[in-house]
């Protein structure tokens, strides 16, 4: 008997190929990159009103623009049908060229998911033909491809919400196409480090999610919702100041359509539970980061924190400059990014790595 590293060897028990964890851990980081310029883009698509542009779900031809004036002329007039035109731009004397911007970004946020698409399934095929895909990770990657898949889906139920009646999409789909996408990327991010550990040690098994780090995922992901929930209702405009909203810690809010009603729809109260949900989240990140670094994993600490310091500046910012693009934009780009950071320390903090070779007969 001599020691072997299994997964060095290219088998663990009954698989045959080369197994490649570290290659599948950058593939893998690198498609969560592309996830994280997809939420950015994104938030300028929903910043500059863009997301009703494309009236129509066509997942192969849609990939190609408008190429001839004709065509066009096309998606205008099928724009000027749904109610975003009816009631808003088009008494603002919207021209072909102001239509042609907000096409664009629409456009090019759903290239983007194509891209990510492709980008994920391709090396997936690849590397399952070369069997170089460890045990137990074949249905976690198929589960991730299929979350990329019902992203879309989501995405045109999204825009589907506001081609009839509203003038803009349901708050509540924004909600769930956003923290779909965010699922997809702590998905990616964690079994990227996964991954990264088998390459260390073949007997490294899959990172388990602790009670600490699930709370702090908890907090985080109502702070998230919430701050979707803004976005789809302008309500990040019900206040230019801060600490203080119109003057006073506790804005006026409608409550003549009752509890449920205000907490999911009224933007005043909205927007106050995010500005103060968030220092519940601090809180709960900051032990993370605490929990991380006594579990050696010092970068995943710091991480954490620099990124919820950082999104929080961007949050008061973003108030007091009355939602100006780039910041607002910057906002969700560094919002997916404590995703991340987050995932990266709970992760660490549920980690299970036994060091030493696997033995097995030669």
């Amino acid at each position: 008997m001599i020691p072997v590293s299994s997964h060095k060897a290219g088998s663990i028990g009954s698989h045959i190929g080369p197994l490649r964890p570290l290659a599948l851990a950058y593939w893998l980081l690198a498609v969560a990159a592309l996830v994280v310029v997809m939420v950015a883009v994104g938030g300028i698509t929903r910043l500059t009103e863009s997301g009703l542009s494309i009236t129509e779900w066509k997942p192969v031809t849609g990939a190609l623009p408008p190429l001839t004036h004709a065509q066009w002329q096309a998606e205008f007039e099928a724009y000027r049908q749904i109610p975003e035109y009816v009631q808003i731009n088009g008494p603002a004397g919207m021209t072909l060229a102001d239509y042609k911007f907000i096409y664009f970004w629409e456009w090019f946020h759903r290239l983007l998911g194509r891209l990510i698409g492709l980008a994920f399934a391709v090396p997936l095929v690849w590397f399952w033909m070369r069997q170089a895909i460890p045990p137990g990770y074949k249905r976690r990657l198929l589960a991730l491809l299929a979350l990329g898949g019902l992203q879309g889906v989501f995405g045109w139920l999204m825009v589907e919400s506001g081609l009839t009646i509203r003038t803009d999409v349901s708050h509540f789909w924004l909600s769930i196409h956003l923290l779909t996408a965010l699922f997809t990327l702590a998905g990616l991010v964690w079994t990227a480090l996964d991954l990264r550990d088998l390459e260390a040690s073949p007997m490294a098994r899959p990172a388990r999610l602790t009670c600490l780090p699930a709370l702090a995922a908890l907090a985080l992901f109502i702070q998230l919702l919430l701050g979707a929930w803004v976005a789809g209702l302008n309500a990040g405009l019900a206040s230019d100041t801060w600490p203080l909203m119109q003057g006073r810690f506790f804005p006026e809010v409608n409550w003549s359509h009752g509890v449920f009603w205000a907490v999911t729809h009224d933007p005043f109260l909205i927007h106050f539970m995010h500005r103060w949900w968030a220092w519940v989240a601090v809180a709960a990140l900051i032990m993370l980061g605490r929990l991380a670094r006594s579990e050696g994993d010092r970068p995943a600490s710091i991480a954490v924190h620099s990124a919820f310091g950082i999104q929080i500046l961007l949050g008061i910012t973003t108030v007091l400059t009355g939602v100006a693009l780039w910041v607002a934009a910057l906002h969700q780009l560094v919002g997916a990014l404590l995703v991340c950071a987050t995932t990266w320390a709970a992760h660490s903090a549920g980690r299970r790595i036994s060091t030493g070779p696997r033995l097995r007969p030669v």
